[in-house]
C-alpha cells in the first residue's frame, strides 16, 4: 500500500453512512480519517428503521451479533384512511430472503454507538470530532483537505480519496459545484420522539393515517421507543407546532401522555426529493444524504446511504490496490444514482397518497385505492436490482438473467461451520457453482479470484455433504479483504471435499435452477455479477469480470439484457 499521503481515505461525516464506510475500508486494511464537525455524538434518533438487505450490509461491519440490542422486527406497515379502512397493507417476515427480518425498527443512537465502538477497535483509523471541513483541493494524485477545529485553528491533511457523507447541507457537494435535480415535492412535518414508560404492543408496528384533518405517521423506533409525525396544516406555523403542549395534545388520542411516556424531542423538519447529478468528481465522491434526499414514506433514506457505501467500499479497495482501474469508480454513480432516483420517485408517489389535506381530494383518493386493495396483505418488494454498471452482459444458456439481483441468503454447512452464508463462508466476491471449480475454471482463473479475496464454493445438497454437526458460525467471518484467501493458489483451495458447501435451505441451488445456470458470481455488495451455464460459460464469466475491472463501465440495460 502506498504511503505518499497522510491518510488513504478521508470520510467527511460520522453518521451511520460515514461510519459504515469507514469500517468497510478499515477492515480491508486502509488508513481512514473521519472528520466530523460535531464535537460529540448526536444522541437523538433520526432514521427509525432499515430493511433486511440493509441489515445484511450492516452485519458486514462486524456488529451483526449486536443488532438485536437496538432493533425489533416490525410485523407490518399499514396505510389507512380516516375511517380506518386499509388502503395498503404489507406484512413483514421475521426472517426474509436475505437472512434478516424484512423490516427492523431501530434506535439510531445505539446503532451509531455500536458502529463507533467497532471502528475504534480497528487499526489505521483516526477519528477527529469537532473538525469542520472548509476546503478541498484535488491535485490529481491526492486531495488536500482543510479543516477548522473548535479552537478556530486551521489544519490540513492529504488523502488519496475523499468521500462526503456530510448530510443534506453537504460542504463537499457544495465545494464540488455539483448540480442537483429537485422534484419540488416538500412538506413540513412535526416529529415527536417518545420513550414509553411501560412496554406496549402496537399492531401493526407502523401505520400511516391518511386523514385529511391531519395526516399522521406512527412508527416503532427500536426497543421502548416510538415516533409520531404530524403534517403541518395550512395556516399553522412551525413555532406553534414545536411547543411541547402541542405535541402532547396531538399524542393524547393515542393514549400517550406525560403519565406513561417521556417526550424526548419535538422538531419540525422539511422533507425533500432531490439527488446530485454527479457523485464522483476526480478523487472526491458523495454518499448518503450528501448525494440524495427523499421523503420518509418508503423508509429508504438511510438504507439508500448504506447501499451507497457498500457499493463504493469494495471498488475503492480494488482501485487503491491496483486490482482495478480507477475508472471502475464511475460505475458507482451509474449503479447507485439510478436506484436512488427510483426510490425517490416511489417515495414521492407514496407521499402524494398521505399528504392530502383537502377532504374532497382525500375522498377521491380513498375510493380509487379501496377499489384496488387486494384481498389480504401483500409482502415487501425484493431489494432493487441494478440495471447497469459492472455486470455481466452475456447470458448464453441462462433462462432468467439474474445479473444485478441481490442474491438471497440461506444457511450452509462449510468447512465445519454452520450458519448463514455470509458468516459461515465469508464476505467479499463469491463464486458459487455446482461444477468442480478447478476443472471448470482452471488454476489461473481461480488464482485471479483468490487475488480478489473471493470465496469459491461448490454447492451440494445436504444429503451429498459431510454430515458432521460442525460449529455455529460466529460474526468473525472475513469480508473478503485481507482474509488470507488471496495467498492461496487455485489448487490449494480445492485439495479436499471440505471446500463444498451444503445448501441447507436449498436457497442457492433453487436460485440456480430458476435461472437455468450452474455458476453464480456475486459481488461484495451481494449483487449478482452474472450467471453461467456449463464450464465454458463459467470461464467466460470470470474473464468478463477481469476485463471490466480494467475500467469499462456499461450503460443501463433492460432486465432482458437488451
Amino acid at each position: 500500500m502506498l504511503r505518499d499521503t497522510d491518510t488513504d481515505v478521508v470520510v467527511v461525516g460520522y453518521g451511520p453512512v460515514g461510519g459504515v464506510l469507514s469500517i468497510l475500508l478499515a477492515q480491508r486494511g486502509w488508513r481512514v480519517t473521519v472528520l466530523e464537525q460535531r464535537a460529540r455524538p448526536y444522541l437523538l434518533p433520526r432514521a427509525t428503521s432499515f430493511d433486511g438487505e440493509t441489515a445484511r450490509l450492516i452485519a458486514g461491519t462486524g456488529i451483526g451479533p449486536q443488532i438485536g440490542e437496538f432493533t425489533e422486527p416490525a410485523d407490518g406497515y399499514r396505510w389507512q384512511n380516516a375511517a380506518g379502512q386499509a388502503l395498503l397493507d404489507i406484512d413483514f417476515a421475521a426472517v426474509g430472503p436475505y437472512g434478516w427480518p424484512d423490516a427492523n425498527t431501530m434506535h439510531q443512537p445505539t446503532l451509531e454507538a455500536r458502529l463507533a465502538a467497532r471502528l475504534s477497535a480497528l487499526p489505521g483509523v483516526d477519528i477527529r470530532r469537532g473538525e469542520r471541513v472548509v476546503g478541498l483541493a484535488d491535485h490529481g494524485e491526492r486531495v488536500e483537505v482543510t479543516t477548522t477545529g473548535l479552537d478556530g485553528a486551521t489544519h490540513a491533511l492529504t488523502a488519496r480519496w475523499v468521500v462526503g457523507c456530510d448530510g443534506a447541507r453537504s460542504f463537499v457537494r457544495e465545494a464540488l459545484g455539483v448540480p442537483v435535480t429537485d422534484l419540488g415535492f416538500s412538506y413540513d412535518w412535526l416529529l415527536c420522539d417518545v420513550e414509553l414508560a411501560e412496554p406496549r404492543t402496537f399492531t401493526p408496528s407502523n401505520v400511516q393515517i391518511c386523514d385529511p384533518a391531519r395526516p399522521t405517521t406512527l412508527v416503532a423506533s427500536g426497543p421502548g421507543h416510538r415516533r409520531w409525525e404530524f403534517m403541518r396544516l395550512p395556516g399553522e406555523t412551525n413555532a406553534e407546532l414545536e411547543r411541547p403542549e402541542t405535541a402532547w395534545r396531538l399524542l393524547a388520542p393515542f393514549d400517550v401522555t406525560p403519565a406513561n411516556a417521556t417526550l424526548l424531542r419535538t422538531a419540525t423538519y422539511t422533507f425533500q426529493a432531490r439527488w446530485a447529478d454527479r457523485w464522483r468528481v476526480g478523487r472526491v465522491l458523495l454518499a448518503g444524504d450528501a448525494a440524495h434526499l427523499m421523503p420518509p414514506f418508503a423508509g429508504q433514506g438511510m438504507c439508500s446511504g448504506i447501499r451507497d457505501v457498500a457499493n463504493l467500499a469494495w471498488k475503492l479497495d480494488l482501485a487503491a490496490r491496483g486490482l482495478a482501474d480507477a475508472s471502475v469508480l464511475d460505475s458507482y454513480t451509474v449503479e447507485r444514482r439510478k436506484q436512488v432516483e427510483e426510490s425517490i420517485r416511489s417515495s414521492v408517489k407514496l407521499g402524494k397518497v398521505i399528504c392530502v389535506s383537502d377532504p374532497g381530494a382525500a375522498a377521491d383518493r380513498d375510493a380509487a385505492m379501496l377499489a384496488r386493495v387486494p384481498s389480504g396483505s401483500s409482502t415487501p418488494e425484493p431489494a432493487p436490482p441494478l440495471s447497469g454498471g459492472l455486470l455481466y452482459q452475456r447470458f448464453t444458456g441462462v433462462t432468467e438473467p439474474p445479473a444485478g439481483d441481490v442474491v438471497p441468503q440461506g444457511r450452509v454447512r462449510y468447512r465445519g461451520r454452520t450458519g448463514l452464508f455470509d458468516e459461515a463462508v465469508g464476505r467479499g466476491f463469491a463464486l458459487l457453482t455446482t461444477e468442480d471449480p478447478l476443472v471448470a475454471l482452471g488454476e489461473e482463473r481461480l488464482t485471479f479470484l483468490m487475488g480478489l479475496g473471493a470465496h469459491v464454493v461448490r454447492l451440494v445438497s445436504p444429503s451429498g455433504a459431510e454430515t458432521g454437526a460442525g460449529d455455529d458460525a460466529g460474526s468473525g467471518a472475513s469480508d473478503g479483504a485481507g482474509s488470507g484467501a488471496e495467498t492461496e493458489t487455485g489448487a490449494d483451495a480445492y485439495a479436499d471435499a471440505e471446500a463444498d458447501a451444503a445448501d441447507l435451505d436449498g436457497v442457492y441451488l433453487s436460485y440456480l435452477r430458476r435461472c437455468g445456470g450452474t455458476t453464480l458470481l456475486v459481488r461484495p455488495d451481494y449483487h449478482v455479477f452474472g450467471a453461467a451455464k456449463g464450464a465454458a460459460e463459467a470461464a467466460t464469466l470470470v474473464d468478463d469480470l477481469r476485463a471490466q475491472l480494467t475500467g469499462a463501465v456499461r450503460a443501463p440495460r433492460s432486465r432482458l439484457g437488451i
